[in-house]
């Protein structure tokens, strides 16, 4: 089918301000009308974000679908502010979206939504308003409860690894002046963005319990106001995968899950692979929602999820040997709780601050460094429990989740939980992992201190997966009262009291020898991109002083550029973790961002270098924004963010 692409169209909103849309048609859509698929985010759809949009909405448009991609407020070529995630406002500017695209003569009325990471995220939200127009989602590597899965907070611990790196990306992103070829006011515009769009690190570090800050925007909250059928998608290497069975077991609207072995990339691009046809379960999806077609996804099951073979540790897969398994309910009816008991006895648990660095990243990208490597030197530092070899393979597919009996020598401490598989050579492989804030073991929104010395049970869950552990191998449970860099550590030195005889682990084993998928998916797609210029590099490295105790991971990153829409891109990124052995008070991450856009006549180029440490009493950012026109330096902004500590 013929297409055509729009580069740059104004949608006007009730309140003056004008939203940036590109859109890709089909040649005669005036002429015969046809449904649309909304894509909606702050990314930059001329420059962040044109080459993966040019992989997947011309696959619409050519497949029958009006695609529309729109800058959300205050990003890209848009009018206004962005002032955070997810806001109000946000939400309120999308409804006025599908209003505008519902009136477009090449519209036949029914509109779909379609994203991943925040596009996914937006697209449960809008759901949950009920707009009429919206007939149907495709929601990846999101989350249906802002608190508990995304990259501020996991089991009530501040992420030391994500939260500033997120925040300072975002920082940069909203930093950028919007493209003069479609607005003459251009510099105007940047200039308030610069001065007016605040850093998101603050009202993140603000908000340390599930309060009402959190509840708004998930969805978790009331599952039941979307009603419009919800195609969910998630992967074993990405860190959003915990909403998958969540969404699938508690949407009382048509929905589907697919988990398959991804990092934070669309599953026809995936990595780890296999990857799947995934834009053509996509169109099976609003084929069926918003043109009535029967495309079978009706008997789909419920979750197809790709069981995933043991392997040797390794910071990269390119593939993950395995099988696509389908289950119809959740959860799986297939699978049945096993405890393995953790002895007798009690014993301490006392790891030094840096325990946490072969863990790889919060979110993997895809990359050659970001998986967690061997364990062996983590399992070193942490209280480890060895079950008996397997005499046979053992398939799990659910949430393990470990029951500790524990007390602790301070009022405010964390624990975190690893699932490693040992080979008979002694490679320890991480097959999933877990934290809880011992603050927050009663729940998230109202933390208490713990009694010093007095005994408490808490159930930590660990991370989703789906895993065949091999016949021969051990299982081994890892407990640690320090996760460095993903778990900012308690602000004292803690040492844990485990009570093995009343603790145990419990996983979801799988009977999975029915429910094998043959042909569960279409061969991946291939629908090309944009220029590159050169490749992207990262890398991640680890230095150690030992004479002092002072351990540092950096990762260094330097993204692709390309040629988008005659512009040229470049990014660079370094993140820096530091720690003292015995010191969690020596914790600090600095995180630098640096973003450049160029052609002939126009060139500009925002930093933004940041750094968190914190005391026993708050958590202190130091911001730094810059901006440059050319080689004149426009505008830079520092600012000290103190923010009191509660009960992290």
């Amino acid at each position: 089918m013929t297409i055509r692409e729009v580069e740059n169209t104004w949608i006007p909103l009730l309140d003056g301000t004008r939203l940036a849309a590109r859109l890709w048609l089909p040649a005669d859509a005036q002429a015969q009308p046809v449904p649309a698929i909304l894509e909606y985010l702050p990314y930059r759809k001329d420059d962040g974000t044109s080459s993966q949009d040019a992989t997947r909405h011309p696959y619409f448009a050519r497949h029958g679908y009006a695609a529309v991609r729109v800058d959300i407020r205050g990003t890209g070529d848009s009018d206004g502010i962005i002032t955070d995630e997810y806001t109000s406002q946000e939400l309120d500017d999308a409804l006025e979206v599908l209003a505008w695209i519902e009136a477009q003569p090449w519209c036949s009325g029914g509109v779909g939504m379609i994203g991943y990471s925040w596009g996914g995220f937006n697209g449960l939200q809008v759901a949950a308003r009920a707009p009429e127009q919206l007939k149907a989602v495709v929601t990846a590597y999101a989350a249906d409860d802002r608190y508990t899965d995304d990259c501020h907070y996991m089991g009530g611990c501040l992420l030391g690894s994500d939260m500033l790196k997120w925040a300072t990306s975002m920082r940069v992103y909203n930093a950028l002046p919007p493209d003069p070829r479609f607005r003459d006011d251009w510099q105007e515009v940047w200039m308030e963005r610069l001065e007016k769009t605040p850093p998101f690190v603050e009202a993140w570090t603000s908000h340390q319990r599930r309060d009402a800050y959190w509840k708004h925007g998930s969805v978790a909250e009331d599952y039941s106001a979307i009603r419009v059928p919800t195609l969910v998608v998630g992967g074993w290497a990405d860190a959003y995968t915990n909403a998958v069975p969540r969404l699938i077991e508690h949407l009382t609207c048509e929905r589907r899950g697919i988990i398959g072995p991804w990092a934070h990339i669309l599953p026809y691009g995936g990595v780890p692979g296999p990857a799947i046809g995934f834009l053509a379960e996509c169109v099976r999806w609003f084929d069926r929602w918003l043109k009535g077609v029967d495309t079978g996804v009706e008997g789909d099951p419920l979750l197809r999820a790709w069981i995933q073979e043991s392997v040797p540790p390794a910071a990269w897969y390119a593939e993950r040997p395995g099988r696509w398994v389908g289950v119809d309910s959740w959860p799986a009816q297939d699978a049945h709780g096993v405890r393995f008991a953790l002895g007798t006895g009690s014993i301490a648990v006392s790891a030094p601050q840096h325990t946490g660095e072969t863990a790889g990243v919060w979110c993997a990208n895809g990359y050659e460094d970001e998986l967690a490597e061997d364990q062996t030197p983590d399992d070193a530092l942490s209280t480890c429990f060895d079950f008996a070899a397997l005499t046979e393979p053992l398939e799990v597919l659910g949430h393990p989740i470990a029951t500790l009996s524990l007390s602790s020598d301070r009022p405010l401490a964390l624990v975190a939980v690893r699932l490693c598989e040992v080979a008979a050579d002694g490679a320890s492989t991480l097959v999933s992992w877990g934290l809880l804030n011992l603050a927050h073991r009663d729940g998230h929104e109202h933390p208490a201190a713990l009694e010093v010395g007095r005994r408490y049970e808490v159930e930590v869950p660990l991370n989703v997966i789906g895993h065949r552990f091999s016949a021969g191998s051990r299982l081994r449970l890892a407990v640690s009262q320090a996760y460095w860099p993903h778990a900012w550590p308690s602000p004292e030195p803690t040492q844990l009291t485990l009570y093995a005889d009343a603790s145990d682990l419990a996983l979801p084993v799988l009977d999975g020898a029915a429910l094998e998928l043959e042909r569960p998916f279409a061969e991946p797609e291939n629908c090309g991109g944009t220029v590159k210029l050169r490749e992207g590099t990262r890398s991640r490295t680890r230095s150690n002083d030992t004479a002092a105790g002072r351990h540092v991971i950096c990762d260094v990153q330097d993204a692709t550029a390309e040629l988008l829409s005659g512009t040229v891109s470049g990014a660079h990124a370094e993140d820096v973790y530091v720690i003292g052995e015995t010191d969690p008070l020596s914790a600090r991450v600095e995180a630098r961002r640096e973003e450049s856009l160029s052609r002939p006549g126009w060139r500009v180029r925002v930093l933004c270098e940041a750094t968190m440490t914190a005391t026993r009493d708050e958590f202190i950012v130091d911001d730094e924004l810059s901006a440059w026109d050319g080689d004149e330096l426009v505008f830079q902004s520092r600012r000290e963010i103190r923010v009191p500590r509660g009960c992290v």
